[in-house]
């Protein structure tokens, strides 16, 4: 059994995704092990400014002046939330005891060892006199982890009590499963593409950042045989723990297709890799609960009703909070990572042994 702090925290977690949507930001209590309460939560979109430069350094390997501005720039978009958050909840710096900071993602190249989340932590530290984890990546590195999903410890401690096996289902950029077994063991790893193809091409071809609840997608119809060429990828058959990058996958092969077809064969490309997911778990999820903004597209959970042989739900079924809980599990595991407790197992991201992870910045130096 673990141990966790001596004492509860009251913890902000922050998570801007793969999706480059926002910011979103979460008040939990922890101890590092169980949960005592979630708190005031909000979702700050990215102005279009921000978001446009980030798309402009996704792939990018080497620091320069560049990505120092949009570091500073995005960290400082951060400490706003922070202080938004702050404010919701009535509540001082003093009150909360750590942020855990994931940053964005810049790339994610597994295979390589290498990931790289931008975002200044001693900065943030300074300008909210809040004590700051982030960097929560690197350790699970290198021990040969990688780096990917990180939720899984998280969902494990939200799903005490509910009926097992369970498969929590984060569809994000990219889209990852976590299952829990009868007895409390894990499996987790990215399934494959989640929102960033749909929202790319979308993007792409109306000039709208999202397939608002799957419109487009729902009056499109799915080419079976595009379907199936998209999913002849070695990944699919990769044992887990694996992970990828957010551009993995190429929208360029749909170029043939209108709008509508393609957003349609994207969505069904997300819902048909869960579904080959699914044959690595080590017994079949007696129900799958959907978190991240794909819960909110209705033609992909159509999809994914469709292709998957359990009930598919949105985690709100379970009374939980799929807008805040990415940021909530940032809150938990800085408190892990303060207890030193594993934030990452060999059966989540492929580390060598249960690894903890995380670097602090005080508040003050």
């Amino acid at each position: 059994m673990e141990k966790g702090l001596d004492r509860t925290i009251t913890a902000i977690g922050l998570m801007s995704g793969t999706s480059l949507d926002g910011i979103d930001a979460a008040l939990l209590t922890t101890d590092g092990v169980t949960i005592q309460s979630t708190g005031a939560s909000l979702t700050v979109d990215y102005d279009a400014g921000l978001r446009g430069r980030l798309r402009e350094i996704l792939g990018c390997r080497d620091r320069n002046d560049r990505i120092y501005s949009i570091e500073r720039e995005l960290t400082l978009a951060h400490r706003d939330v922070v202080l938004r958050l702050l404010d919701k909840a009535g509540l001082g710096a003093r009150d909360v005891g750590v942020v855990g900071f994931h940053g964005q993602t810049v790339m994610h190249a597994p295979e390589e060892g290498l990931t790289w989340q931008i975002g200044d932590g001693k900065l943030l530290a300074a300008e909210c006199g809040i004590d700051v984890v982030y960097d929560f990546r690197s350790a699970d590195m290198a021990e040969g982890g990688e780096g990917a999903p990180f939720a899984p410890v998280y969902h494990r401690a939200l799903a005490r009590g509910l009926e097992r096996p369970l498969a929590v289902l984060n569809v994000g950029g990219v889209a990852n499963v976590t299952w829990i077994g009868d007895d409390d063991s894990l499996l987790a790893f990215d399934t494959g593409p989640g929102n960033a193809l749909i929202d790319d091409w979308v993007m792409r071809r109306t000039g709208v950042s999202s397939d608002i609840d799957g419109r487009l997608a729902r009056a499109g119809r799915v080419d079976e045989a595009a379907l199936g060429a998209l999913m002849d990828n070695d990944y699919f058959d990769r044992q887990p723990p694996k992970s990828l990058d957010r551009n993995a996958f190429d929208i360029n092969e749909l170029s043939e297709y209108s709008d509508k077809d393609g957003a349609a064969i994207l969505t069904a490309f997300t819902a048909e890799s869960v579904a080959r997911a699914a044959a690595f778990f080590p017994a079949p999820a007696l129900r799958w609960l959907v978190t991240g903004g794909g819960r909110l597209n209705l033609a992909l959970m159509a999809e994914l009703s469709r292709r998957l042989t359990a009930p598919v739900q949105q985690v709100e079924e379970a009374g939980w909070d799929g807008d805040a809980l990415e940021a909530q599990a940032f809150a938990y595991l800085a408190v892990r990572s303060l207890a030193g407790l594993p934030l990452s197992f060999p059966a989540t991201t492929g580390t060598g042994a249960p690894t903890p992870g995380g670097r602090l910045e005080k508040r003050y130096g």
